[in-house]
């Protein structure tokens, strides 16, 4: 009996143990989960915050991605954008403006030759259909392989810098006339000499012809002068009209038989149709061939050559050759050596090179002659088609001169 009081006593005990773990652990339990809900509750809470932060910060963006929008359609200058294979991916409205046609997915390279038309001798400007002048800049986005292309229109900024030329170069015709004054005052009180004694009766026949002759010299010398003179005044702004090749070069041969050297001539372009002014563009190539004989060189040779669309006049001489410091100065206007020079011929070359969207240079070293490179690009024309017009365009010209 008393062995059962004994193991009923043990269980007693024993569930009463299990009863106070049960409620330790329960209490535990109540209070782990209470915790638990006190976390959830703030995470809850972070939550919250943490998405309003967000929410804030995709307004805030939203904001300055419309702002940028904005500004970037009321940019005046044009932007595309390139991924790393050249294609546009964005661009402005402006850029649509400028280039006339869709751009997304277009080639860059592609648009370029289509609608940029490059403009002589500035490799960073081209022009647009309409004639407007653009800049070109291009740089890449941070590390990444996209680029961004900015075209700003330099229209006006190009016409304020050739308004300012002008004025130069109104200036310049003020110096230029005081400097003319005695180069045309000299010959033509000779001309007048050598004619007043023409009409003498006893005058000899062949006194009459050497003062005949001088007579047209110092014509030739004055007609120079003074296309030089007009030539510098429009400041490459020619009348344009069908030409043929071999009539300048004809004409320059037969100007050159004057000259007591050697002289050799060239054509392997063969009797080319050319579109620019015949008249300019002879009296440029006199003005070289002349600076060669004034220097005294015995030969002298012009080599007319072909180079992909361009073509290319070269004028070699035997004479003395120019110092290093005389030509950089070469083709600047009013720039002379000589005594009873003008310093307008050559500017009025460079000027007449320009005005075709040409180019001179030299290549010269002391005793060793000189070199002058004529370039000018290749326009060729149908003469029959533009003879009606070449007379007016003449006249104009001639009448611009006066």
């Amino acid at each position: 009996m008393n062995s059962v009081n004994h193991q009923f006593q043990q269980k007693s005990e024993r569930l009463t143990d299990a009863f106070r773990v049960f409620n330790e652990l329960s209490e535990n339990l109540a209070l782990s989960y209470q915790s638990l809900q006190e976390q959830v509750a703030t995470l809850n809470r972070q939550l919250v915050a943490a998405r309003g932060e967000r929410l804030n910060t995709l307004i805030e963006k939203e904001k300055l991605a419309s702002r940028l929008q904005q500004i970037l359609s009321a940019l005046p200058a044009a932007v595309v954008v390139l991924n790393a294979k050249g294609l546009v991916i964005d661009c402005n409205a402006q850029a649509i403006d400028f280039l006339g046609e869709p751009l997304l997915g277009q080639a860059w390279q592609s648009l370029v030759k289509r609608r940029l038309l490059p403009v002589v001798g500035s490799p960073h400007e081209r022009k647009l259909a309409d004639g407007r002048i653009i800049n070109i800049t291009c740089n890449h986005l941070s590390e990444d392989a996209e680029q961004i292309i900015l075209l700003s229109d330099v229209s006006e900024l190009r016409k304020l810098q050739d308004r300012l030329a002008q004025q130069k170069q109104l200036s310049a015709m003020g110096e230029m006339v005081a400097s003319l004054a005695h180069q045309v005052r000299t010959p033509l009180a000779t001309a007048i000499l050598y004619a007043s004694q023409m009409s003498k009766p006893e005058l000899a026949e062949a006194k009459r012809q050497q003062f005949s002759n001088k007579i047209l010299e110092r014509l030739h010398y004055l007609e120079r002068q003074v296309n030089d003179m007009l030539i510098f005044a429009k400041q490459g702004r020619l009348a344009m009209q069908g030409f043929q090749l071999s009539q300048i070069l004809r004409h320059v041969e037969e100007r050159m038989e004057e000259f007591v050297g050697i002289f050799y001539l060239e054509n392997r372009m063969g009797d080319l149709q050319l579109s620019g002014n015949e008249d300019a563009l002879r009296g440029a190539l006199l003005n070289v061939l002349n600076n060669a004989i004034e220097v005294g060189a015995e030969v002298i040779s012009l080599l007319v050559v072909r180079k992909e669309q361009t073509i290319e006049l070269h004028i070699q001489d035997n004479g003395p050759g120019i110092a290093p410091e005389a030509l950089q100065h070469l083709f600047e206007p009013f720039y002379t050596s000589k005594t009873n020079g003008t310093g307008l011929g050559l500017a009025v070359v460079d000027s007449v090179a320009k005005a075709h969207n040409g180019s001179v240079v030299c290549h010269s070293q002391l005793g060793q002659g000189s070199l002058f490179i004529l370039t000018l690009p290749i326009i060729e024309t149908d003469l029959n088609l533009s003879t009606a017009s070449s007379a007016q365009s003449l006249k104009e010209s001639q009448h611009e001169s006066l």
